[in-house]
């Protein structure tokens, strides 16, 4: 039975969620619109932007651990994590503005620009996130207090993505009056400003509660080791890994879809039969459809997050987690079926994914926190910051693989940019939002079999480790 609880203030819950609000605003364009801004607006290959995800994210992939180590290992009056949030705030949002710059460069020197840019931005990310991520471990030990914590947090983020698919284009479409370039630049330069603010906003709101055993002795051969032998973690890191793959692969190839699959003439009468046709002119059409096709994905994930915590609490993360992913994933399928003109077919099917995959957002990140408390309740030594930082390598890995998945599938089916698409190309497009990143959520669902801590489990944990902490305590006095 539950004995132990360390509840959290709504303030603190909405300060700690805003940081998550600011990676996003960032994190969503990458996801979604990086490729298809390579291809189409900054001017290189589908291949060579793939590579160039590829490369990048691996790097930012490799930099994690080691990050996760320094983290660790950071001791200020402000904790071990939050100083992060603090010093990367301004980087963060200078780099995501340069990268969504074109500059007037020739080819080689474009591609040497998107390098760079892109390197250092997935850099200061990690410096950020792992951090930001690692802070929702030591701010309670409740293990339901998290899941609320992690349910509040991507709301949260949800609301960024909202803001992210559903306006993106169209204030690149204002701001760039036909200049793309130019329409992103100013674009990114908001969603920047915003994800400054928002992280110094976190900064000062949050408190850091959980501290490392007073023994422990710092030793990086022995976090590592711990960390190897940490089965939930192994479990954890591939299920990161798969679940982005997933996400980046699908998310880079959707807008995709829209411009160059689905029936332009039928995406204007559904959006005119809402209401929404107004003033568009053709090139609007496509990118008024993905907006709001976004919207409705991201309002039902909102829907589905609010439901997250209460069905975690009765059934156990790990169980609701698994028939989440397995919901999802037979959604995904039927988007293959999708015809060209079927637009309310697409919506209603992004709306059902939206709905059961937003029930496992939170989940994914509460269960990590508890990865990090199973590791200190079997090894008596907390390394927070190393084990998150071990499972975003997965998630960085991911979305390296994800996106580079996307570029390379169109590439083999032979995408052009801005041209009309070969029957071989569409189809390459359509499997690519359907079949290919469904086969990553079903190899996750495998990775999950082979984590082991049930609801059971977390209590167990939860008031050990309460206790130790409790006794720790009383000996310092």
């Amino acid at each position: 039975m539950k004995s132990f609880s360390q509840r959290l203030s709504v303030r603190e819950k909405v300060g700690y969620s805003l940081g998550d609000s600011a990676a996003n605003f960032i994190f969503q364009t990458m996801i979604i619109f990086q490729l298809n801004f390579y291809t189409d607006t900054f001017g290189i290959t589908a291949a060579a932007a793939g590579t160039l995800l590829l490369v990048a994210r691996l790097w930012d992939a490799v930099f994690d651990p080691m990050m996760g180590a320094v983290a660790d290992r950071t001791n200020t009056r402000w904790g071990k994590f939050r100083p992060w949030i603090l010093w990367t705030a301004l980087p963060f949002g200078i780099m995501a503005f340069l990268t969504f710059s074109t500059p007037n460069l020739g080819s080689g020197g474009k591609l040497v620009y998107a390098y760079i840019t892109y390197i250092v931005l997935m850099t200061v990310y990690s410096a950020n996130n792992l951090p930001y991520s690692a802070l929702s471990g030591v701010m309670t030990g409740d293990m339901v207090e998290r899941t609320s914590l992690s349910s509040y947090r991507f709301v949260f983020a949800m609301l960024a993505q909202f803001v992210v698919q559903g306006l993106a284009l169209p204030m690149v479409a204002v701001f760039g009056q036909g200049d793309t370039a130019k329409g992103y630049q100013f674009t990114m330069g908001i969603f920047s400003i915003l994800a400054v603010i928002f992280f110094l906003i976190t900064f000062l709101s949050t408190k850091e509660r959980i501290k490392p055993p007073p023994q422990q002795k710092t030793s990086l051969k022995q976090d590592f080791a711990d960390l190897f032998r940490n089965g939930p973690w192994i479990a954890m890191f591939f299920v990161t890994l798969l679940v982005f793959i997933h996400l980046s692969m699908r998310g880079s190839v959707l807008l995709y879809f829209f411009k160059y699959y689905l029936n332009e003439t039928s995406m204007l009468n559904f959006l005119d039969n809402l209401g929404l046709s107004g003033r568009l002119t053709d090139r609007d059409v496509s990118g008024m459809a993905f907006s709001l096709f976004n919207v409705c994905g991201t309002t039902a994930m909102i829907i589905g997050i609010l439901f997250s915590k209460m069905m975690a609490k009765r059934y156990g993360k790990r169980n609701v987690y698994i028939v989440g992913l397995a919901g999802t994933t037979l959604v995904n399928v039927f988007f293959i079926s999708v015809g060209s003109g079927s637009i309310l077919m697409a919506f209603c099917l992004q709306i059902m994914y939206g709905l059961i995959y937003g029930v496992t957002i939170p989940l994914l990140w509460a269960m990590m926190a508890d990865v990090a408390d199973y590791s200190e309740w079997k090894n008596r030594r907390r390394a927070t910051g190393i084990v998150f930082s071990a499972v975003v390598f997965g998630l960085k890995a991911g979305l390296g693989f994800g996106g580079a998945i996307g570029g390379y599938v169109l590439d083999v089916y032979g995408y052009v940019p801005n041209v009309e698409q070969s029957p071989e190309a569409i189809m390459g497009i359509r499997m690519t939002v359907s079949i290919y990143p469904a086969i990553a959520f079903i190899a996750a669902l495998v990775a999950l079999a082979f984590y082991k801590i049930n609801r059971k489990t977390e209590y167990l944990i939860q008031d050990e480790l309460a206790e130790r902490r409790k006794a720790f305590e009383q000996e310092n006095k």
